[in-house]
């Protein structure tokens, strides 16, 4: 696929190496030629939750990378950079790349294991805000959940690691598995709070936890895999001390969607930035 000449638009997929799983992105490797108005048609026309467009290369794995959803520019992207980094390795091999986005500078690292890539991204610094109890209520009528269907384990709150997400845990499986939401009320929502995603999240043990993300302010119901709340959740994890400043935590996403991926979460003492690492590969 290619909207003009110079503009050739990879498609990749994000946390899984099926490329049936995981969540699908749009990759411009040299989108110099494009403007705004260019990038968010070419996201459009995908449909993916995101796409990522790369820029200004200076020889030593920096790029400059923005991230259109189908319906507007978002500050981070952990999927698309997963599959943007995966798609660079691909050409010049893996290795470390340094991402300059809207939210702040990422490192990304690039390993082969086996016949696999898997790209590691260092968010930039997180930071954790209370959820005011008429927010929570207004999200949990969107969502047409009880509060009864919440895990008090895990409170509400608003994370953030390059975007903005509130976080809102399930007492059971069987709640996160049933979501049927009002895509005009919770977007509308989203937007007054400026969140990129709501995470709903189930523990099922001490560092395994199953994840879905609706996501009606990208023009897309529900997110496959979302690295950037995977990273935003881990600082969470780690700030209500869930889990050890030391965790490695596994994330599922995308199976009530028939797209399952793993992400996996790394928490390190005296580094509060939060690393979010999966597998790729390229569709088609």
């Amino acid at each position: 696929m290619s909207t003009q000449p110079g503009a050739e638009v990879l498609r990749y997929t994000a946390f899984s190496a099926d490329p049936d799983g995981g969540n699908p992105a749009g990759v411009v490797l040299d989108a110099s030629g494009l403007d705004d108005t260019a990038m968010l048609a070419v996201a459009a026309e995908l449909g993916y939750s995101e796409s990522a467009f790369l820029t200004a290369p200076d020889g030593h794995g920096g790029h400059t990378v923005r991230y259109f959803s189908p319906k507007a520019e978002v500050p981070f992207c952990g999927h698309a950079t997963v599959a943007a980094a995966i798609a660079l390795a691909e050409r010049d091999g893996p290795g470390d790349l340094v991402f300059s986005t809207p939210a702040g500078t990422v490192p990304v690292t690039v390993v082969r294991e086996g016949d696999e890539l898997r790209a590691t991204l260092t968010s930039v610094e997180p930071h954790i805000t209370d959820a005011a109890p008429e927010d929570l209520a207004e999200a949990l009528a969107a969502l047409d959940w009880p509060a009864a269907g919440l895990d008090p384990a895990l409170p509400p709150r608003v994370a953030y690691a390059g975007a903005r997400h509130l976080v809102l845990a399930a007492a059971s499986r069987e709640r996160l598995a049933d979501l049927s939401y009002d895509f005009a009320r919770l977007e509308a929502f989203m937007h007054r709070l400026d969140l990129t995603t709501v995470q709903l999240v189930w523990r099922e043990s001490d560092s395994v936890f199953h994840v879905r993300d609706p996501f009606p302010v990208g023009g897309v119901v529900e997110d496959p895999a979302t690295g950037a709340a995977a990273a935003a959740f881990g600082a969470y994890a780690r700030e209500l001390g869930l889990v050890p400043d030391d965790a490695v935590l596994t994330l599922h996403q995308g199976a009530d969607m028939g797209r399952p991926g793993t992400l996996t979460v790394e928490l390190r003492p005296g580094d509060a930035r939060i690393r979010v690492s999966g597998t790729g590969t390229r569709i088609g």
